[in-house]
């Protein structure tokens, strides 16, 4: 056999050879196929690459830097844009852009080392530069947030790796207000519209966006951790009905739904189909008493109505799921204690306190609540009741947002008010006697500021929590509950974040196992 005719032969029994191993490897691959399939259609724990998320807040567009309210936050940080800290399930502060920092002594400068190796979602490298441009133009255009950075002196870049920050005065919340909208870091080679797009650099890219409708989640394939989200395509639908919204779970529309009203989750909580769970939030239901116009001003009118309001009712009659404050500082916020004591229900103290103030069943007193329609009319009617009972006539007003916001917010032109204060890290509310309370106490202004230039947490927390026992004993307010969010989803999906999810909801994690 010549030498061109055993090289011939040679190439074909390598042919066959290789022909052979692909039709083994096809048959592996087609039966791991099936075995796939199987598994979906039988309730395995083949993960689907899609999951649904039914929302409450919709976007009217997605520029983070620009547009106000919690949907935002609650959509991209985390998802699409990354931060140089970031925050867990129980609000603390924890590491992302940042693997690590340090603060210098005087609490006035703070160092962060950065991640290696970081791009976004474009491919353009991530590094200390991005980092100092997208804090510099929040506080030059004064984006939303910026108000947040407290004492904010100057960020320069030392290296493509380290940042620092100098302030012009000690900030004890520094890092915390650092890992959300102040602390984005944006692409500053990108030229993209961000009302409707977002480069950003986390696990998920922006697919498509319909106002007020739904956005849709896709995989970023080049995220810089080198770690894919357990579901490639997150789909979020808004729902601005709660009835609309429980039957597009039920009918399997959407597989998550957040929140879902208490009042209406007894059809899944004994469904073995749905898991029901309530997780901890910063929401505040406040009740504000105008404390700088009479009548609210005077002290015991004020004591009066705490001592009047059945907080246990109010809950009941929501689901029962929130949890009573008494206080200013939530759950998941420095400071907090359980402060329900201080004002129980306690309606003879309530007429004494009302009769000491010059008020009987001969001259009662008259008082008008005013708050935005967004919240409904059973409150007010059920405080209206409430204050009923110790010789209070209480008029309810339910009003347009806007007006609200004119009345209240804006002219402090009310007697009672009612709002929903979801921020955390609020406190400051109650040191500042030009907000909309008109509570003015020199104290608890010098205890929050020596709060917030404190260089350890545990004096931080120590401080705030003196100054909140003082303002609920002088009562500007009452804390009719701090509202605790009710999360329900379908069979087979796990990793959905239920504390928080109303202001961030990292979603890498969702996994959903049905069909």
């Amino acid at each position: 056999m010549k030498a061109h005719t055993v090289r011939r032969t040679a190439r074909r029994r390598r042919r066959t050879i290789i022909a052979v191993i692909l039709v083994v490897i096809l048959v592996v691959v087609s039966g791991v196929a099936v075995l796939a399939v199987r598994g979906l259609h039988s309730g395995g724990a083949s993960a689907s690459s899609t999951v649904t998320i039914g929302l409450k807040l919709a976007p009217t567009n997605l520029d983070i830097r620009t547009q106000s309210g919690s949907s935002l936050d609650q959509l991209l940080i985390g998802n699409v844009y990354e931060g140089l800290v970031a925050r867990n399930s129980n609000n603390k502060v924890v590491p992302s852009l940042a693997k690590s920092w340090s603060m210098s002594s005087d609490g006035l400068r703070y160092d962060f080392t950065l991640n290696s190796g970081m791009t976004f979602s474009n491919g353009d490298v991530l590094d200390a530069d991005d980092v100092v441009w997208s804090i510099r133009q929040l506080v030059k255009n004064q984006y939303v947030g910026a108000d947040l950075l407290v004492g904010f002196q100057s960020i320069r870049a030392l290296d493509s790796h380290h940042v620092r920050i100098t302030l012009s005065r000690p900030y004890s919340d520094f890092l915390w207000v650092l890992s959300g909208r102040p602390g984005l870091v944006l692409d500053s080679q990108s030229d993209n519209d961000l009302r409707v797009s977002a480069v950003g650099s986390g696990p998920y890219k922006i697919s498509s966006f319909h106002e007020s409708s739904s956005v849709t989640l896709k995989e970023n394939t080049a995220y810089w951790r080198g770690t894919s989200p357990a579901t490639p395509t997150v789909v979020i639908r808004y729902f601005s009905d709660d009835n609309a919204a429980l039957n597009a779970l039920k009918s399997g529309d959407v597989q998550v739904l957040a929140p879902v009203s208490q009042n209406l989750v007894e059809s899944l909580s004994s469904n073995p189909d749905y898991t029901v769970s309530v997780g901890e939030g910063t929401d505040k239901f406040v009740l504000a008493f105008n404390s700088a116009s009479a009548p609210t001003s005077d002290i015991r009118v004020r004591r009066a109505i705490r001592y009047a309001i059945d907080h246990k009712e109010l809950i009941a009659s929501r689901g029962g799921v929130d949890r009573q404050l008494g206080g200013p500082i939530p759950s998941l916020d420095p400071g907090y204690e359980d402060l329900t004591d201080m004002y129980p229900l306690n309606r003879a103290k309530a007429k004494s306190l009302l009769a000491e103030a010059g008020y009987d069943e001969d001259h009662p007193l008259e008082l008008t609540l005013e708050y935005a329609n967004v919240y409904g009319t059973q409150l007010g009617e059920q405080l209206k009741s409430q204050l009923a009972t110790v010789g209070i006539r209480l008029t309810v007003h339910v009003v347009e947002f806007a007006t609200w916001l004119r009345d209240v917010y804006t002219n402090h032109d009310y007697e009672l008010s009612l709002v929903d204060h979801n921020e955390s890290h609020d406190f400051y509310q109650w040191a500042d006697p030009d907000y909309y309370y008109g509570y003015d106490n020199a104290t608890v202004k010098s205890l929050y500021d020596k709060a917030m230039e404190s260089r350890l947490d545990s004096d931080r927390d120590e401080l705030l929590a003196r100054a909140a026992r003082i303002v609920s004993r002088d009562a500007p307010a009452d804390w009719l509950f701090n509202y605790r969010i009710t999360t329900a989803w379908a069979a087979g999906v796990s990793g959905f974040p239920v504390n928080l999810n109303q202001t961030l909801m990292p979603l890498s994690g969702v996994k959903w196992t049905g069909a």
